[in-house]
């Protein structure tokens, strides 16, 4: 049984390692991280903040601008503008600066406006971030799950080839009956349609995790086992899906504290220097300079800062109900998991105790259908039975993957 096993596994490994890099959990991850278009967009966001710190930096500065205008308002035959008015004409050239006296706490509440701006954007973009893992993870382990299937069918298959090399020998020297012979060959047949199955859903899925990983690549390689282990201590205060209430409640306070300066008084500073002139006397002594102060105070403005409290009250509310709400659900969730992956742990001894009786069972019967001393119906019985516990590991393993790699999602 050995020859026959290498054999079949050498046919369906070595065209894998003929197409194979190393390529573990982390090479398909990095590549989804990397080559995601909306992580990227994300970056991107996280650098126009940056942007809009400067753009709010560079207004508290002096600004300076220059101003030209010149007309000229004819009066023809008694027809035309006053000239109390207009004074006949006008040429104007001024170089104007002008600062606003910004508050010193009024800025600090807009630069804490862009950075929890800047912390929301960062708190969306790794909760993106997690999504994506989480589907390169569960794709990755159902490509190893198909991996592992098409492992013990191939092992199964060199078994079946060979046992029907001894049966149908046995079935000429009329030690075994036609219908013993047909009864297998039903079974051995099934078994490689199973196989071809396997082969094309393991190569569509592999597809699959290329493309989600952005990887433009039609080739298939081994996929070691994905390296993964519960987290067992998390935190909440540290969680991404917790941290977006958090910037929600501090956003709310500072908006709440940005109403109040905007009704205190806004002082700014203007000085302009140049050419201002009529040209109806004396122009050429007509440059100069001005400067000033202008000084608002609001007064009266229907109550509009009362509205506008009582809208950040009600959001404060309903961001309270949401974050209760989703806690309630976040806890249920993880204890859940850790149920479903409590439970399926405790079936791996069982399991396995349960497939090595049923090898040695195999065994035994392949080595008493050499001799004619088996049942065939004994014998597939068997088989199937060994069939069965074969493919209950491998779906037990792939389910303790897929609940790890979801407890450890919510945990991140």
């Amino acid at each position: 049984m050995n020859k026959w096993r290498l054999i079949f596994l050498c046919n369906f490994f070595i065209p894998l390692l003929s197409f194979g890099q190393d390529k573990d959990l982390d090479y398909y991850i990095s590549n989804a991280v990397s080559n995601s278009p909306l992580l990227n967009d994300f970056r991107n966001q996280v650098l126009l903040n940056k942007a809009d710190s400067q753009l709010l930096l560079a207004t508290t500065r002096v600004q300076v601008t220059g101003n030209g205008n010149s007309f000229y308002a004819p009066v023809i035959a008694g027809y035309g503008y006053d000239k109390i008015l207009t004074n006949g004409g006008q040429l104007q050239a001024l170089v104007t600066a002008s600062k606003n006296l910004f508050p010193k706490n009024f800025l600090n509440l807009q630069f804490f406006d862009l950075q929890l701006t800047g912390d929301s954007i960062r708190t969306a973009s790794r909760i993106s971030e997690l999504d994506l893992k989480k589907n390169i993870i569960n794709q990755y382990i159902t490509v190893y799950g198909d991996q592992l299937q098409l492992g013990f069918n191939n092992e199964l298959h060199a078994l079946l080839s060979r046992e029907e090399i001894i049966l149908k020998r046995l079935t000429q020297k009329n030690v075994y009956k036609q219908v013993d012979y047909l009864s297998f060959l039903v079974t051995y047949q099934q078994q490689n349609l199973t196989q071809q199955q396997l082969a094309v859903q393991y190569k569509n899925d592999f597809s699959t995790l290329n493309y989600l990983a952005g990887i433009f690549d039609t080739s298939t390689t081994i996929l070691p086992e994905p390296s993964m282990s519960a987290i067992r201590d998390f935190a909440t205060d540290t969680s991404a899906f917790f941290q977006k209430f958090r910037i929600d409640s501090l956003r709310l306070i500072n908006n709440r504290s940005l109403i109040n300066f905007s009704y205190k008084p806004h002082i700014n500073l203007f000085a302009d220097g140049g050419y201002q002139s009529s040209l109806q006397v004396q122009p050429y002594k007509n440059l100069g300079t001005s400067f000033g102060i202008n000084f608002t105070v609001p007064i009266y403005n229907g109550h509009q800062k009362k509205l506008q409290f009582l809208k950040i009250d009600i959001a404060e509310r309903t961001r309270l109900r949401n974050r209760e709400f989703f806690e309630r659900q976040y806890y249920q969730q993880v204890a859940q998991l850790q149920q479903q992956l409590s439970a399926i742990e405790n079936l791996l001894d069982p399991i396995n105790k349960q497939i090595k009786y049923i090898q040695t069972l195999i065994d035994v019967n392949g080595k008493l259908l050499e001799t004619g001393d088996i049942k065939m119906t004994d014998y597939i019985l068997a088989l199937n039975n060994y069939i069965t516990a074969k493919n209950l590991v491998v779906q037990n393993t792939i389910a303790r993957y897929l609940v790890i790699n979801q407890l450890n999602y919510w945990k991140k």
